[in-house]
C-alpha cells in the first residue's frame, strides 16, 4: 500500500468516527431517550433530525407576531402564555403537565406539577444543576453568581448574600433614590408628557458596565490609599473589593470574578427590575382605581419624604400590586435544570444529560392553583401574604425561583421597585398611550416588544 492510500484509509476511518459520533448525538440518542420516555407515558411533539421541535416553534411564534401588531386600547388580556410561548401552551393542551419536548437534539422534560418543581428547585445534592449557558448569554452575564457551579458558587452567593441583606442592603437605598429623583428631573424637562417607560428603565450596554466599572474601583482603592475613605463601602461593589483584597488567599476574588458578578449584578438583577416595574406601571394605568389606592398609600405612609427602610417596610398595597404584577407578568418564563446522573422523581425514572423545564408563567396562569379568575389582575390575592395566597405551596410562586439557588436579590428588586414606583406615583398620575400595543415578549426577559408608551399627569 503507498503512503497516499494510506492517508485516504486514515481520512476514511476519521470521517467514519466523526459521523458515527453525529449520529449518536443528532439521532440514536434522542430515539433512546423518547423511546424511554415514551415507555413511562411521557409524550410530547416528536423529534425531528437536528432541528427537534424548534421549527415548529419559531412557526407558532412568527403567527402571534404576525397577530399582534395593532394598538390594543380596550381588553387588554393578561393571558400571556399564548403570546410570550405559544408553543407551550399548545403543547400543555395536548400532552398534559409533563411532556417531553426537544431544542436541537436536547431533550427537555417540561414539569408543571408543584410537588416535582419543588424535589427539583430544593435539590442540594447536585442531581440537578443548571446547564451550560450559550456563549452570548455567558459573554452579557460574564462568570458571575447566574452562571457558576460548584465552590466557586458557593463563594459567591455568600457574598451576594452579605451585599444584599440587612445593613447592606438599608445602605443602598439612598442611591436608590437619587437615581429616581435624577430620572423624574429629565422626564420634568421633556415638552411632551409621553413617555417610553422601557427605554426609560433599560440598563446599560455591557462594554459600558466594563468601563464603568473599573473607573469606580479605581476611584475608591484611591480614596482608601489616600485615607479619604476608611474601607471600600457596605455596598455591593464594596463587598466584592473587600473579597478581592481579602488577606486569605482562598477567599479571594480575582478582578475577573469582580467584574462578572458587576454584570451579573447589572443584567440580571437591573433588567429583572427594569422588567418588574414596566409591568407593574402598565397594570396601575389600566387599573386607575388601585393607582389612587397606591397612590394615597405612599401620601400617608411617606408624606412628601423620600422613601426610608422603615416607610418602604409600610407600603402593604404596594407589596400586593408588586406581586401580583410578579405573577402575571413574571421577568423570567422558566426555570432550566440539567440531570447529573439517573435519577427518580415522582414515579419517573430519568436519564443523565436530560434538561427539566420549570414553567413559571404556566404556573403563574394555573387556573387549578389561583382559580378561574387567574388572568385577572386582583392584587388582594396578595393581601394576607405570599404563603396565604398560594395555600403554602412555595412552588405556586416563582418570580425568584426557589430553593438553594433562588435569587439572591430578590429583597434588592422589591425594595428598587418599591421606592421608584412610589417615588413616581407621589409626581405623577398616568394612563396608557393610545398608540400602546400589546405584545409582551421573551427577549432576556418578559418585556413589552413594542415598549411601554404611556402619557404622564403632572400632580
Amino acid at each position: 500500500m503507498d503512503f497516499l492510500g494510506f492517508l485516504l484509509i486514515i481520512l476514511a476511518l476519521l470521517l467514519s468516527s466523526i459521523l458515527t459520533k453525529l449520529l449518536h448525538k443528532l439521532w440514536w440518542e434522542p430515539i433512546r431517550v423518547q423511546r424511554a420516555m415514551a415507555s413511562q407515558g411521557i409524550r410530547g411533539p416528536p423529534y425531528k433530525f437536528i432541528h427537534g421541535c424548534t421549527k415548529e416553534m419559531s412557526e407558532l411564534k412568527k403567527d402571534v407576531m404576525m397577530k399582534k401588531n395593532e394598538p390594543m386600547m380596550t381588553n387588554v388580556s393578561h393571558e400571556i402564555l399564548p403570546i410570550v410561548e405559544p408553543h407551550i401552551h399548545k403543547w400543555n393542551k395536548l400532552y398534559g403537565g409533563i411532556y417531553l419536548h426537544w431544542y436541537g437534539p436536547q431533550a427537555f422534560l417540561f414539569i408543571s406539577d408543584t410537588e416535582l418543581v419543588k424535589e427539583v428547585l430544593n435539590n442540594r445534592d447536585k442531581t440537578y444543576v443548571k446547564p451550560e449557558f450559550p456563549g452570548g448569554i455567558k459573554k452579557i452575564l460574564g462568570d458571575g453568581l447566574v452562571t457558576t457551579e460548584g465552590q466557586k458558587w458557593a463563594r459567591q452567593r455568600r457574598l451576594a448574600h452579605l451585599a444584599f441583606h440587612g445593613e447592606s442592603l438599608k445602605g443602598m437605598i439612598p442611591a436608590m433614590v437619587d437615581s429616581v429623583h435624577a430620572l423624574l428631573e429629565r422626564w420634568q424637562n421633556l415638552e411632551a408628557k409621553e413617555v417610553e417607560l422601557f427605554k426609560e428603565f433599560a440598563t446599560i450596554t455591557s462594554d459600558a458596565i466594563r468601563v464603568a466599572v473599573l473607573g469606580i474601583i479605581e476611584k475608591r482603592e484611591e480614596k482608601v490609599s489616600a485615607g479619604e475613605m476608611d474601607d471600600y463601602g457596605n455596598d455591593f461593589l464594596g463587598s466584592l473589593l473587600k473579597a478581592y483584597h481579602d488577606p486569605d488567599e482562598s477567599k479571594r476574588i480575582t478582578i475577573d470574578d469582580l467584574v462578572d458578578e458587576c454584570k451579573t449584578f447589572y443584567f440580571a438583577g437591573q433588567e429583572t427590575t427594569s422588567s418588574t416595574l414596566t409591568w407593574t406601571i402598565f397594570l396601575l394605568a389600566i387599573h386607575g382605581d388601585w393607582q389612587k389606592q397606591a397612590r394615597k398609600e405612599v401620601t400617608d405612609v411617606l408624606g412628601n419624604e423620600d422613601p426610608n427602610q422603615e416607610g418602604i417596610m409600610k407600603l402593604k398595597t404596594i407589596g400586593m400590586i408588586i406581586n401580583e404584577s410578579l405573577r402575571l407578568y413574571p421577568p423570567v418564563p422558566s426555570v432550566i435544570r440539567k440531570v447529573e446522573r439517573w435519577v427518580t422523581l415522582g414515579n419517573l425514572s430519568l436519564p443523565p444529560g436530560i434538561a427539566l423545564h420549570v414553567p413559571i408563567v404556566t404556573i403563574h396562569h394555573n387556573p387549578r392553583i389561583w382559580g378561574d379568575d387567574v388572568h385577572l389582575f386582583k392584587p388582594e390575592r396578595f393581601a394576607g401574604g405570599i404563603a396565604e395566597a398560594t395555600n403554602n405551596d412555595a412552588a405556586a410562586f416563582l418570580p425568584f425561583g426557589l430553593g438553594p439557588r433562588n435569587c439572591v436579590g430578590s429583597n434588592f428588586a422589591m425594595t428598587e421597585t418599591k421606592i421608584a414606583l412610589a417615588m413616581i406615583l407621589r409626581r405623577y398620575s398616568f394612563a396608557l398611550s393610545p398608540d400602546y400595543v400589546h405584545l409582551p415578549a421573551h427577549i432576556l426577559t418578559i418585556r413589552p416588544q413594542h415598549g411601554l408608551k404611556v402619557i404622564l399627569h403632572p400632580l
